[in-house]
This record gives C-alpha cells, structure tokens and sequence, in this order.
C-alpha cells in the first residue's frame, strides 16, 4: 500500500490569514488531537516578528510542546536565516523557507528580491546543517500570482536549481494563489524533477481557491508526490496575495487518500471530530470542506480495508 504524508499547515498557513489570534491553549490541544488521529507531520507555526503575525507569536512554544508528542514531526515556516535559528534554538525537526517565483510577491511577502533571498536561504541551510535539522525551500506562486499574472515554468527551474546550489534539501511547489490546474501540475512537477532531482521534489502545497485543489493533488500523486500540506476545515490563503485563499482541506484530502486505498495513517472518524476544536476558539471564523457535512460513504469501511 503506498503511503502519503498528508502534513497539517493549519496552525500556521491556516491561522496566519485570519485576524482573530487563536488561544495557546487551544492551538495545543488541536496539534494533540490531530496527532491522535494520525497525522504524522504538523506546521505549527513561523518564525516571524509578531509585531508583523501575532497570530504566531507564540511559535516557540508551540515547537516545544508538540516535540513531547511520540511519532510526530514538527515543522516551521521561517522568512530568513534570522528566524531559522530562532526555529533551531526552539527545536524544530525541520524547517522551510518560502523563495517567492514572482519577485513582485516575494518583496511584498519577505521584503525581498530573488538574489537576496537566495543569500538568505544559503545562510538559512548553513544553520540547519549545523544543527541537524532537515532544510525544504517552498516554491511560491509557481504556477502563477495575483500581482504579476504568469509565472514562467522555465523561471521557476532556474530559481529551484539556484536553491539546490544554495543548500536546499527539499523542495514544495506551492500553488499560493490557487492558479493551478491538473496538467499544469504535472507538466511543473517533472521539469522540476528533471532538474533538481525526483528525491528533491516530493511535496505539493495546494490551495482550493478555485475548487480545483483535489485535482491538482490527485495529479500530482500521479506523479509520484508524496506529500501533501493541507489545513483543517481550509483555512488559510496568503496575506500578501489578494485573493488567495483557501487551502486544501484536511478532512476531504483524507478522506479521498483512505478511500483510494492509499495509507495515510490518519482515522477519518477521529480526524472530523478535531474541527469542533476550531468551531469553538474562532467563533464565527468560515470553515470549508464536503465531508464534515457529508460524512464518508456507506462503504468507506470496505474501501479502506481493501
């Protein structure tokens, strides 16, 4: 049975595009129950001023109260070398950083051009290294962006391969806008792979903005991805593309992976009864996906054990 991460991008990609800052206490005890349910990987957070994210001012602790949890991986987003260290000192099991295909969005979001941003992420792998902690760059708006329009598949070959030769270990192609489409999911996903190396490219970071996020995951699965992000009821979106919003949602996602027959390792019935932990900490906040309100099929039970 193949196995897919499904990683949780909730706690930070879901919460730092709302304006309501979700209690420490209740941030925990969603990271705890996802865990129980299965999920094996979880972005708890990011390292950036909290004057700019309140949202994630109290990352640190976040990191240190989800390392005492057995079998999950903890992750953080950083902006810099500055807040790799930051992730380091706090604990992290890996890290990554976002290197923006639109310049337009990567100055908007990071306050930086591409050549700076690659002198941060070689600064930023230096410091993994050192500490032992696995170092993944996000390729941002790859598939377009809601500033510049198009991004050139060629553009974002040459800024992974200059990644790569900065010191990246991993790469995502991150659909921030929700741009993507199937085709245009598998076409990027093997020139990447043609360039960086197929065990270079194992992720894909899909947002649902324009209903298309299970297909262009599907595709990329077809592909040979192998990790999937995603955010509990679809929050998320990015505060510097107007727009997008919407992430993947983590019910559904699963939901699709345990009925195809792929192993997850997440309970789906365990899964849907985190949410009510969000309900109950962001009064009023939307929250997205088909099979919270649906349920799994009669047959879920037989489809799984296939």
């Amino acid at each position: 049975m193949t196995q897919i991460l499904v990683s949780e991008v909730g706690p930070r990609d879901g919460l730092q595009s709302i304006k309501a800052v979700m209690p420490l206490e209740a941030k925990k005890a969603w990271i705890a129950a996802e865990a129980a349910a299965g999920v094996r990987e979880i972005e708890v957070g990011s390292f950036v001023p909290p004057s700019l994210l309140p949202q994630m001012a109290d990352t640190a602790e976040l990191v240190r109260f989800a390392r005492g949890i057995e079998g999950l991986n903890v992750v953080a987003l950083v902006p810099n070398a500055k807040g790799a260290q930051r992730a380091v000192d706090a604990g992290v099991h890996a890290m990554s950083i976002p290197l923006s295909m639109s310049e337009t969005h990567s100055i908007r979001n990071v306050r930086k051009d591409h050549p700076a941003m690659l002198a941060e992420i070689a600064e930023a792998a230096q410091i993994a290294r050192a500490a032992g902690v696995h170092f993944a760059v996000g390729l941002a708006t790859a598939f377009g962006c809601t500033i510049e329009g198009a991004v050139a598949e060629d553009a974002v070959v040459r800024l992974a391969v200059a990644a790569a030769e900065a010191g990246a270990q991993e790469f995502s192609l991150s659909d921030t806008t929700g741009y993507a489409d199937p085709a245009q999911v598998r076409r990027l996903v093997r020139k990447v792979r043609a360039a960086v190396g197929a065990d270079m490219l194992t992720t894909l970071h899909l947002h649902n903005t324009r209903g298309l996020g299970l297909a262009n995951a599907l595709a990329g699965l077809e592909e040979g991805i192998t990790t999937l992000d995603a955010s509990l009821g679809g929050l998320g979106g990015c505060p510097a593309a107007p727009g997008a919003s919407g992430n993947l949602v983590t019910e559904d996602l699963v939901l699709m992976l345990n009925a195809m027959g792929l192993d997850t390792g997440i309970d789906l019935e365990r899964l849907l009864k985190v949410r009510q932990i969000l309900v109950d900490a962001l009064p009023g906040e939307p929250l997205y996906g088909f099979t919270p309100d649906a349920g799994p099929m009669l047959d879920y039970n037989e489809r799984i054990a296939r």
